[in-house]
């Protein structure tokens, strides 16, 4: 009795991570080092907050509800990171949960926004009905709360991608928390140059004519930091050199793309899902081709025949 033939295993179309895991390369120390800054805030917004209290200051009592936007933004950030470490593996996300970063870097870019509108606004009225600046006590707290944001700028500072590569945006998550303390670490200065000179020659109008200036910079953060977290979170083409690369490798032997797509499943990953039209078209030649793309992350490829009208 002869045995019975198994049938052919069908070879796989999907490449490169069978884990579908699409989590950034430093996604477990990103994560550390928002969760020591939310730290950091944490302990100036309470000091902040205590202080006001116990000496009466309406100032601490400002920078410290000042801070607490802070803190939002860094827990969001925080939240991101460990919502994606724990599902990194739930089968429930068919590509993954590495666009849980920009989904939180979209929400900072909100909040930017809305910071912005709330300085623009309060600037706005303080320049229509000017109020006596107390410079003395002012000065000091705008300065604590710059060195404050510099250490966190220092902490959250995005590391360096070596070699070429085709991800300009990186971890968007750790980087949305950085150009939000960034851009309020701006404002300090403009704050503290207006104060210093409103105090020197007795100008009440350029402490305001400050905080409007920091409201058009960080909505202009706001904005670009938006348009970024959007594009990943609406599948907009990550790279154009990327795509064209791919077909490049694609198109050998006489093999024709005839259909691609390529987008981002999260910080230094990539999908593309390509059809390729030839006569004899060796799939495992083309994903071998693909395989030294090192932000390739995932591939299908469909084989068409030459000719057929494909329908995308």
């Amino acid at each position: 009795m002869n045995a019975a033939v198994a049938p052919p295993v069908p070879e796989e179309l999907d490449a490169f991570r069978r884990d579908r895991t699409y989590l950034g390369a430093d996604h477990h120390r990103n994560e550390r080092r928002i969760w020591i800054v939310t730290g950091i805030c944490v302990v100036t917004l309470a000091a902040q907050l205590v202080g006001g209290a116990l000496f009466k200051s309406v100032a601490l009592t400002a920078g410290g509800l000042h801070m607490s936007a802070h803190v939002a933004a860094l827990l969001t950030a925080a939240a991101a990171y460990a919502f994606a470490r724990r599902h990194a593996a739930d089968p429930r996300f068919s590509f993954g949960v590495g666009k849980v970063g920009y989904l939180a870097g979209f929400a900072n870019a909100v909040v930017l926004a809305i910071t912005a509108l709330a300085i623009a606004t309060e600037s706005v009225e303080r320049l229509i009905h000017p109020e006596a600046v107390r410079y003395d006590g002012a000065l000091p707290l705008a300065a604590a709360g710059l060195a404050v944001n510099l250490l966190c700028i220092v902490v959250l500072r995005p590391a360096r991608r070596k070699g070429h590569t085709h991800d300009r945006d990186g971890d968007l998550n750790i980087s949305a928390a950085h150009l939000h303390l960034s851009a309020d670490a701006m404002v300090s200065v403009l704050t503290i140059a207006a104060m210093a000179l409103g105090a020197a020659l007795h100008w009440d109008w350029t402490d305001p004519a400050a905080g409007l200036a920091g409201a058009i910079l960080v909505g202009r953060f706001a904005w670009n930091l938006a348009r970024r977290a959007s594009a990943t979170l609406l599948d907009v083409n990550p790279s154009s050199a990327l795509t064209e690369e791919v077909r490049a490798r694609l198109q050998v032997d006489g093999a024709e793309v005839v259909d691609l797509h390529v987008w981002r499943l999260g910080p230094g990953h990539h999908a593309a899902v390509a059809v390729v039209a030839g006569l004899h078209v060796d799939v495992a030649r083309l994903r071998q081709a693909l395989a030294v793309i090192p932000e390739l992350s995932h591939v299908t490829i469909e084989v068409a025949t030459p000719g057929a009208t494909h329908q995308p």
